[in-house]
């Protein structure tokens, strides 16, 4: 009887790190979301990409978006490309790029889209259609870690892999670090889960609980997210202190239409312009009240961010310049705020950072 209490419960289970109970739970649930048949919990977004790229070795090419967290940037340019891997990067939004950039010794293709900080989108159908034309064993790696899975499906897109930093929307409680990794390949996933195990990059048990009570509340959040961000972005683009929005919701973003084909919604972030100089830009960010200064994004409250001297200050100047994070970029993170407040805030932080003559103030324009 003891026996039979104690131990047959745990059947299955031989070391936390290989698996747990908590951890399985987290992967069912993510993978049911994503429409996934395997899901794996990782200790954060950077451990998913280290154990994904662990799957090839040295001499094997790497094609990755050139408008990438900087984080993923600094990973595939100054540590995997140092250890042997022929990383590139090219737009992948643009069908002839992603055509021109393939080669031979390419082995995986890493899409994030919308893209952080410029909000480029990809077409997830379109790009995975191409690689696999050119070479069917590519495998095609989407970062979904803006649109969550409840706004975009990757997998359902024919991307071989999604993965997301679960840090973000997918918990959306700033209170976890984690990565999760889905897809649908048996030969993938066996592989894949041999490095989960082996490479050691997981989670505890505690942190898959409480990211799995964030799943719960992710269609409300996600909801709430896409109606502020709208608001906020159309506040933002009427104002004359500001030169240019880019949120994918927007009709004057350049992929709008793309994205409702492919999106349900879109997620709290925001990029602006703000005219002016980096002056105007820090000066905007010292005067915000609701909106915490902090590099990370996803969770219930607004955060802002200034990319060039923040996420992105590992990316070269020369680098930065070429996709547009100039010291006039700002990046948002909208969060579950009241709209009023959210819009309230951004009104006169704006008004302290740029001087406008009040005859074009937004409610006089």
């Amino acid at each position: 009887y003891i026996l039979k209490c104690v131990f047959f419960p745990l059947i299955g289970f031989e070391y936390s790190r290989s698996g747990n109970p908590t951890r399985n739970c987290l992967e069912r649930a993510v993978a049911a979301l994503d429409g996934a048949q395997y899901c794996m919990a990782l200790a954060s977004g950077l451990a998913a990409t280290l154990t994904i790229t662990h799957l090839f070795k040295a001499g094997d090419g790497i094609l990755c978006m050139n408008d990438v967290y900087g984080g993923t940037n600094r990973y595939f340019r100054k540590i995997a490309a140092e250890v042997g891997f022929d990383v590139s990067f090219a737009d992948l939004s643009k069908i002839v790029e992603i055509k021109a950039a393939l080669k031979p010794n390419t082995k995986m293709v890493w899409i994030e889209t919308p893209t952080n900080p410029t909000m480029k989108v990809v077409d997830i159908q379109g790009c995975a259609d191409i690689v696999h034309e050119y070479n069917k064993d590519i495998i095609v790696v989407v970062d979904n870690t803006f649109m969550s899975a409840y706004f975009q499906r990757p997998l359902a897109l024919g991307a071989d892999i999604c993965m997301y930093s679960a840090t973000k929307y997918m918990n959306g409680h700033s209170d976890v670090v984690m990565g999760l990794i889905s897809l649908n390949r048996d030969d993938l996933y066996e592989r894949l889960k041999f490095l989960q195990n082996g490479l050691g990059a997981v989670p505890s048990p505690f942190d898959c609980y409480m990211c799995n009570r964030g799943l719960k509340t992710l269609h409300l959040r996600m909801k709430q997210h896409f109606k502020n961000a709208m608001a906020a972005a159309q506040f933002l683009e009427a104002d004359p202190r500001v030169d240019r929005v880019i949120f994918p919701g927007l009709p004057s973003h350049p992929q709008h239409e793309l994205t409702k084909r492919q999106c349900t919604g879109c997620p709290g972030m925001i990029t602006f312009y703000i005219k002016g100089k980096l002056e105007h830009a820090s000066t905007f960010l010292s005067n915000l009240k609701l909106f915490a200064l902090a590099e990370s994004l996803g969770g219930y409250e607004s955060l802002a961010e200034h990319p060039a001297s923040m996420t992105h200050a590992s990316v070269s100047e020369d680098e930065r310049k070429e996709l547009g994070i100039s010291d006039m970029l700002v990046r948002l993170s909208v969060g579950l705020e009241d709209e009023e407040d959210i819009i309230a805030d951004l009104d006169q932080a704006l008004a302290a950072a740029v001087s406008i003559p009040e005859n074009i103030l937004p409610e006089n324009k």
